[in-house]
């Protein structure tokens, strides 16, 4: 029987879920997102927690998807419907996350990129060290990020949304911190210890409030959000199945840089 992909541990009444896949980077796999999706079920109903904090083992929060396991799907007798529900899995956890119905703390150290992005943008509160990183660098693979694309969007201004996600940059957490997606930035040993803090300021408030103040921001205040999500998960399916997608997956594969079709004609098929 293979290890566990994610640990839960609990302080008090708070519960941290850590990625603990530090020897890819924390990347998401079907079985590490499949993990994540129970942990936070089962988290959800411990009365006794009144926050929880997400955080990734080793020197990475999360690299985004297991690339190599999209790039193996190629090889299946019928790659678009697994792609689709690749896609669909992802959205499926992203929508558990803001339906949460208790305070989500993201503690960020090292980088958090693509889809892990994705989960940081996802938690109500960031706390990330000074040398954390964030990216969505999906355009310089082939694919699109769009369901982490809503979210940005919905974190941040229009214009961070179209810098990250058009330059596919790597920003810092300084940028972050300015761009409005990360709270508040602190030395890597001190990540955990303020997250705690920030758990424990949210308990403060009633169990009933909290989750309807949760609910009232993210379903409310962000009513048209998960119509966005969806419409994003389909595009980037759709983006997977893709000659740009395939070329962008080998050359990761391969260590190289893409070479792309620049001959105007557009690469829908």
């Amino acid at each position: 029987m293979s290890d566990p992909l994610i640990k839960i541990h609990y302080h008090e009444d708070v519960a941290t879920i850590i990625l603990d896949r530090a020897e890819k980077r924390n990347a998401l796999s079907r079985a590490l997102l499949s993990e994540l999706g129970q942990a936070l079920h089962d988290v959800g109903l411990e009365k006794k927690v009144r926050a929880v904090i997400l955080s990734g083992a080793g020197p990475s929060f999360c690299a985004g998807m297991d690339l190599k396991e999209m790039a193996a799907t190629a090889d299946q007798a019928d790659p678009q419907a697994q792609w689709s529900s690749d896609a669909k899995i992802y959205l499926a956890v992203i929508e558990t996350m803001l339906r949460f119905p208790k305070p989500l703390i993201a503690a960020v150290d090292g980088a958090a990129v693509a889809g892990g992005g994705g989960l940081v943008l996802a938690c109500d509160l960031v706390v990330a060290a000074h040398s954390a990183r964030f990216g969505f660098p999906e355009p310089r693979r082939g694919i699109v990020a769009g369901i982490v694309a809503p979210l940005l969007s919905f974190r941040t201004r229009a214009s961070d949304t179209a810098f990250m996600l058009l330059t596919g940059s790597i920003v810092d957490a300084q940028y972050a911190h300015r761009a409005g997606f990360v709270h508040e930035l602190v030395d890597s040993e001190q990540i955990w210890a303020r997250a705690f803090e920030l758990a424990k300021e949210c308990a403060q408030g009633a169990p009933e409030a909290v989750t309807l103040t949760k609910k009232m921001l993210n379903e409310t205040i962000g009513d048209t959000l998960f119509s966005l999500l969806a419409a994003g998960a389909a595009v980037s399916g759709t983006a997977r199945t893709t000659a740009a997608a395939e070329e962008g997956l080998q050359a990761f594969l391969e260590k190289r840089d893409p070479v792309w079709n620049t001959s105007g004609e557009a690469d829908t098929q």
